[in-house]
């Protein structure tokens, strides 16, 4: 919540009047000069006419200080490149689903600035002044919004507010029990608020600020409260990060596939073993025997150039029929294997939903890496053909073959910050509009429209 007030002029001095509370005798200072309208006792909560050479009693004592001011009244600090006097506190309290909400007002005076205020509610803080220029209000209702100096401010939360607590001194006639119709409009870290009475709509303009240095500015002892969940026109941590993310991804990813594109064309591709070999049917063949054909090794063949990857490349005639291959390369100089087992099938026909097919006749594997040297492959074949012919195939090995899923990986890899940033930016919105009665209110509104 904001508040509102007015600005004062430039005096010629400043100057502090102390005067005694006729309810309880205290000493009161006043600091606000000519323009302190009403005083609150901080020590019995009398509300007093400061303009009343008598301090004239406004509204007697209900009770004796409750609330105690994080930021003392009197106290001096240097807010916004000016010195400033924190004269008075107002305590604001308002009503929602049977639960009082309350937050606290502090009221700055500069005799050269005039008025401005410091809002607090369960640790967050904003910085608040008087608007001379009214916004733009657009829009009604729930999903009305408002425009002030280029900003598009969000309706955020609509209300009565009551004021609960005085203490100090204000540039109008306030008192304890005082209500009026409060409007939040957001556009973090700012907010603007429409206070409302029978007689007149004042506006105000508020920044969020970190308690840390409401802390430095004003010398206070301690750390300020721990802020508590996720407030109005609290910035989300991400603003502005996730498309600075994504433009990222964008960047990097475009290299990436420029990398791959650039891979792709250069690729030599070249075969260093070609083999054509079959599997016989069964001498009693049966459409439905398992042929296990007899293991063999392949001649020598030469890899060249240093560590890399190979790929073993299989064609098979299969028609309706499997071919399994158990092979293992076999470095010649070192012992080293890589083993892989590859299965290649493919079936056909046609049902009432027409033609179909599944399977392919082709499969390859990457082995790796694999260094330059001496190789044999060793084959184990079976399989079942479903004719009396024999399921030919072609076992073929290739150096330098490109392969995508290390820039696939790569592209999730780095998909994966502006994801998670998206995700998190959206949980924080999520969140802080699951306190505002307006986006209550719209979702109330969908589920109705849903069930209708």
């Amino acid at each position: 919540m904001a508040a509102s007030g007015m600005s004062a002029p430039a005096p010629s001095a400043r100057a502090v009047r102390a005067v005694n509370c006729p309810s309880c005798g205290a000493a009161i200072e006043l600091r606000g000069l000519a323009w302190t309208q009403t005083v609150a006792c901080q020590f019995c909560g009398a509300v007093l006419d400061a303009r009343d050479p008598n301090l004239r009693v406004l509204q007697r004592a209900r009770e004796r200080m409750t609330v105690e001011p994080l930021i003392p009244l009197g106290t001096r600090g240097e807010w916004r490149g000016a010195p400033y006097d924190v004269i008075g506190l107002q305590q604001r309290t308002i009503r929602a689903d049977e639960v009082d909400y309350s937050w606290r007002e502090y009221l700055l005076f500069n005799p050269y600035r005039g008025f401005r205020y410091l809002t607090e509610y369960d640790g967050h803080w904003t910085d608040v002044v008087p608007l001379q220029a009214l916004p733009v209000v657009a829009g009604s209702g729930i999903r009305s919004a408002v425009l002030h100096e280029g900003r598009a401010y969000r309706l955020f939360q609509t209300a009565r507010a009551r004021t609960t607590f005085v203490a100090g001194e204000f540039p109008w006639e306030v008192h304890a029990g005082d209500e009026v119709g409060v409007r939040d409009y957001v556009a973090p870290p700012h907010v603007l608020s429409a206070e409302s009475t029978v007689d007149e709509t004042t506006w105000s303009s508020g920044t969020y600020v970190e308690g840390r240095a409401v802390w430095r500015a004003f010398g206070l002892s301690g750390s300020p409260p721990t802020p508590v969940g996720i407030y109005a026109n609290q910035p989300s941590p991400y603003a502005g990060t996730v498309g600075a993310w994504w433009r990222a991804f964008g960047v990097l990813a475009l290299v990436c596939l420029t990398v791959l594109v650039g891979r792709e064309v250069t690729a030599r591709r070249a075969s260093v073993y070609e083999g054509h070999f079959q599997l016989a049917p069964a001498t009693f063949f049966s459409a439905d025997s398992t042929v296990t054909g007899t293991p063999f090794v392949t001649p020598r063949f030469t890899v060249p150039g240093a560590t890399g990857n190979l790929v073993v490349e299989t064609d098979a005639d299969v028609n309706d029929e499997w071919l399994y291959l158990q092979g293992t390369l076999v470095d010649e100089g070192s012992g080293q294997a890589w083993p892989f087992g590859r299965e290649i099938a493919y079936y056909s026909g046609s049902d009432a939903d027409g033609a179909w097919h599944e399977g392919q006749r082709r499969d390859r594997i990457t082995l790796g890496p694999v260094p330059g040297g001496q190789y044999v492959l060793r084959v184990e074949p079976a399989g079942q053909p479903r004719s009396r012919h024999p399921i030919a195939y072609t076992v073929r090995v290739m150096r330098d073959v490109p392969s995508a899923w290390p820039y696939l990986a790569a592209l999730v890899l780095l998909l994966l910050p502006p994801v998670v940033g998206t995700y998190r930016a959206a949980r924080f919105e999520t969140r802080r509009w699951a306190e505002s009665d307006a986006g209550t209110k719209l979702v109330a509104m969908v589920q109705e429209a849903t069930d209708d």
